[in-house]
């Protein structure tokens, strides 16, 4: 007769929950990007159109262009 806790193999498991654990984790991450995604682009917009005026307009007072 077999006995049944000889046949069980838990080598794979640990494998298994850290696929789980990265892959929650993912969802999570995309979902911040995407909830976030608005607030994040609008910011880094104005953080480039404030960067880039104040430069243009320090070239233009300095009679670069």
């Amino acid at each position: 007769m077999i006995d049944i806790r000889e046949i069980t193999e838990e080598s794979g498991q640990g494998m298994v929950e850290y696929g789980l654990i990265i892959g929650l984790i993912a969802i999570i991450v995309i979902a911040v990007f995407v909830a976030l995604g608005g607030p994040l682009k609008t910011m880094f917009q104005d953080a480039v159109s404030t960067d880039t005026m104040g430069k243009n307009q320090a070239a233009l007072s300095a009679g670069i262009y």
